[in-house]
């Protein structure tokens, strides 16, 4: 492998394993790469290159003996809306400019046991509410396939790290399809999983009942083997399930289809949906019949009541998790008297950014006396029909098949004067999130202008094996997932 950065997790595994590089060495050449991009892409908000090449270090100088977990040494990129022990995790927010967490999310401590390197935290819209990063209180993040365009959001900085060649890997969090528009508009892989598959102890609450922590990766195989690293019970997460964890990454299958029925979503192909996007999907849909696959039409009738379902429970959610940053308990780190008045008076002048308050208004007016049963009730009701759609769905398919987002990425500050244009962004991903179940985004095409686009792929309640196999048997049919953008390779401006 000529270049490095262009590794996939597996061929760093094996590659590390036959001694044709170090962890030290791919390390070196990520955070080269960084240096080279990140003026023009901004995927970080902080980059740790001493920490990170001292750890590479140390797992080449005390690999375990046997054969090492795959992530043994990999570079990898966090959201930061995940806490890590000793370094600062801001949700892209001044209003946590300043916190450092005494502890680590349960996904950072699993992903420490396995031996990954951590090279930084990524960024994201200020606590993972937009569909663009482009609300981060640090500056937006560009699109690696054309900066002028957004790399989606909420965990646009861990897509466009993945996509830019600035990480192996990277972990995102998904309240309506942050993983999964993301990594359509960046052209890579990323894995929603099965609420509660996953622990969220550690993670920035956004909306509890809707938040999951999920991989982001170059190919399918990848996103198994990060799964494989991060699911399991955590006794200090009430909604996480217990239960043993699949070998993800082992029962990915041959490529071959047979016996598996796949269900084309009647209602996300309709008006508003790009002529490019369905075309591209409709060919991906092809290239699965090729795989022995059978295709049936199926509908989600109550799916389009999800945006507003969604952005009446999200915000209700939001605006009780978000009270506790009050300006008083967290980001401070005073060196003195004087110098903690400043801290909290410049706090509480910027607070949160104008989506968060935004987001906290709706949500503390649905919750208010009054508007409760009208709202948020209502809503609590229709989430449970549109669950039930899905489990009707899935009596007669394995898997069900359609966009990840209605259009491929759009240009940064189109949409940032019109928030329900905006939100309509994942108008394909939000019902996922309200069903619990597993969704999967991976690249099926380009647009004319050279813009990915995503093939979204959804299965029944912890059905990750079936997605995932559905999606690698995808991706050993099709080359798209090998595509970089050019940015990747020359580490400058392509435009």
């Amino acid at each position: 492998m000529s270049d490095l950065t262009d590794l996939t997790l597996r061929q760093f595994a094996d590659g590390r394993r036959r001694g044709d590089f170090t962890s030290e060495d791919v390390t070196r050449a990520v955070l080269e790469r960084i240096r080279q991009v990140e003026p023009t892409v901004h995927a970080y908000l902080r980059v740790d290159a001493d920490a990170a090449l001292a750890a590479a270090r140390r797992t080449d100088r005390e690999t375990p003996p046997g054969t090492p977990p795959a992530l043994w040494g990999a570079p990898i990129a966090l959201k930061d809306n995940l806490c890590t022990r000793g370094a600062a995790t801001t949700c892209a927010s001044r209003i946590l400019e300043n916190f450092v967490p005494p502890y680590d999310a349960t996904v950072v401590e699993r992903l420490r046991a396995r031996g990954a390197v951590f090279l930084g935290k990524t960024n994201l819209d200020e606590f993972a509410m937009g569909s663009s990063t482009e609300n981060s209180a640090f500056g937006a993040t560009r699109n690696p396939w054309d900066p002028a365009t957004i790399p989606g959001g909420s965990s646009g900085g861990s897509a466009a790290a993945v996509a830019a060649g600035e990480c192996l890997a990277a972990l995102g969090s998904d309240t309506g399809g942050s993983i999964r528009q993301p990594a359509a508009c960046c052209g890579i892989a990323g894995l929603k999983p099965t609420y509660g598959r996953v622990s969220r102890y550690g993670l920035m609450a956004f909306a509890s009942s809707l938040d999951q922590i999920g991989p982001m990766a170059r190919t399918v195989e990848d996103c198994a083997i990060l799964l494989e690293a991060l699911a399991g019970h955590d006794p200090r997460d009430s909604t996480s399930v217990p239960g043993p964890v699949p070998p993800y990454a082992a029962m990915l299958g041959d490529g071959r289809l047979d016996g598996l029925t796949v269900g084309i979503v009647r209602e996300f192909f309709a008006a508003g949906l790009d002529a490019e996007v369905e075309r591209s999907i409709r060919e991906a849909v092809r290239t699965l019949e090729g795989r022995g696959a059978r295709v049936k039409e199926v509908s989600l009738p109550h799916g389009k009541y999800s945006v507003a379902v969604y952005y009446i429970l999200a915000t209700a959610e939001a605006s009780s998790n978000l009270a506790r940053y009050d300006g008083v308990k967290y980001g401070y780190r005073a060196a003195g008297a004087r110098d903690l008045i400043d801290q909290y008076r410049r706090t509480r002048s910027e607070g949160f950014g104008p989506e968060v308050r935004r987001r906290i208004m709706l949500g503390t007016y649905a919750l208010s006396s009054g508007y409760y049963d009208a709202y948020y009730r209502k809503a609590q009701q229709v989430r449970t029909l549109i669950l039930n759609d899905f489990t009707a769905a899935f009596r007669e398919v394995d898997v069900l098949a359609g966009p990840t987002a209605p259009t491929a990425a759009f240009r940064i500050g189109e949409k940032s004067e019109d928030p329900l244009q905006m939100y309509l962004s994942d108008i394909f991903t939000i019902s996922v999130n309200l069903a619990g179940v597993p969704g999967l985004s991976l690249p099926c095409g380009f647009t004319s202008a050279g813009l990915p686009i995503g093939l979204q792929l959804i299965g029944p309640a912890f059905g990750e094996e079936t997605l995932l196999r559905t999606g690698h048997a995808f991706q050993l049919a099709t080359d798209w997932h090998t595509k970089r953008p050019p940015l990747a390779t020359t580490g400058g401006n392509p435009r």
